[in-house]
């Protein structure tokens, strides 16, 4: 087996803001694996305030272990490497995550297969309803972008917090007054905003909003305060830059009733860590949110499509999806993304039964 890296920068269609970052373009590391005239590809979307990756370092990632990830032969070695290299993947999650996907893709079209097969799930069929997130620009920016979703039938909201308690009750008022208040679910995330719980709890309650659940309010991995937070708000935590890894759901053991895990492949470290992760969540009853890296293209959303169907009724919100919606040109043609109400018919697409990921890439982001 040959692989090759490269960086993936695709421009989006509009600016996406949030406490930590605004972008304007993917930031991705894409990984082709050849074997013969039988390619795959995989993709990572490396985030400095997540996992601590960079696009430079997962390439030296890939630079550093090339040789050794080449000797991987079939599923089950890949398996094994995953099993054997823990803390390797733990450092480099998004790195890793292009790599396996690539590997996946080629292991499966090598037999003529969809990945489902490989890994051993049930095929990807049926309809995914993906939830509108917006981010945290100017005021007419999210009044433009909420009336956009609500036309589309969307009732199921992910809110970029601002820390701004005047700007971030507009956003409120206006999803209130654009949608049908009756029926909105409502998510927000504030990306780490606040240093301590009294902070975030007098921002969160001037919000007079009822959320299905609160992202991130403080620093990650401060689970003792955030439980403070979910025990005054009366709204359970959503953990997402405080979840890396399987271990850490020793964190949060024994109470279901006040954390969601979001799931996001490239920063769970690719489709095999993140299907033992939801596993073992669903089996201590753990609601699960299978998120995205803003900037994704069809390759993560396809596997992210995988773990959001092993969730199963624990999926509480499916996120990304956004394809041509967001990027000015997918890698896949036609892109995978949402249509009205968020739906994405995997149906339309073939994908339980085309080889691989199933999807035709344009000609440029071809393997072959």
């Amino acid at each position: 087996m040959q692989l090759e890296c490269s960086r993936l920068e695709t421009p989006f269609t509009a600016t996406f803001q949030h406490s930590s970052a605004a972008r304007t373009a993917t930031q991705s590391v894409w990984v082709t694996a050849r074997s013969g005239h039988v390619a795959g590809v995989g993709e990572g979307c490396p985030r400095e305030y997540v996992t601590g990756e960079s696009v430079a370092s997962a390439q030296t990632f890939f630079a550093d272990h090339r040789e050794t990830l080449e000797g991987i032969d079939s599923f089950e070695t890949l398996a094994e490497w995953v099993d054997d290299h823990t803390a390797l993947i733990d450092v480099n999650p998004a790195a890793w995550c292009a790599v396996e996907l690539a590997m996946l893709e080629l292991f499966a079209r090598r037999r003529g297969l969809p990945v489902e097969r490989v890994l051993g799930v049930p095929p990807t069929r049926g309809e995914f309803r993906y939830s509108a997130v917006v981010g945290d620009g100017s005021v007419d920016t999210f009044r433009a972008t909420v009336i956009r979703y609500h036309k589309l039938g969307f009732v199921d909201f992910k809110l970029k917090l601002s820390g701004d308690p005047t700007r971030d009750r507009t956003k409120i008022e206006t999803l209130r007054e654009v949608g049908p208040s009756a029926r909105l679910r409502i998510r927000v995330d504030a990306n780490n905003l606040w240093d301590d719980v009294e902070m975030a709890v007098r921002h969160l309650e001037g919000l007079h909003c009822s959320f299905l659940g609160i992202e991130e309010p403080l620093r990650a991995h401060a689970f003792d305060a955030m439980r403070a937070v979910s025990e005054r708000t009366g709204s359970r935590i959503i953990l997402d830059e405080s979840f890396l890894r399987k271990k850490q759901l020793a964190e949060i053991r024994g109470e279901p009733d006040r954390w969601i895990i979001n799931v996001r492949v490239s920063k769970m470290g690719g489709i095999l860590r993140s299907l033992a992760l939801v596993e073992a969540a669903r089996s201590w009853g753990l609601s699960i949110v299978v998120g995205a890296q803003v900037g994704e293209t069809s390759v993560l959303t396809r596997a992210g499509l995988i773990v959001a169907r092993a969730a199963g009724r624990n999926l509480l919100a499916l996120e990304g999806g956004f394809g041509t919606h967001l990027l000015k040109a997918d890698v896949a043609d036609p892109p995978l993304m949402f249509g009205a109400a968020g739906v994405l018919n995997a149906d339309a697409y073939e994908l339980a039964v085309r080889p691989g990921w199933g999807l035709v890439l344009r000609p440029e982001a071809h393997p072959a």
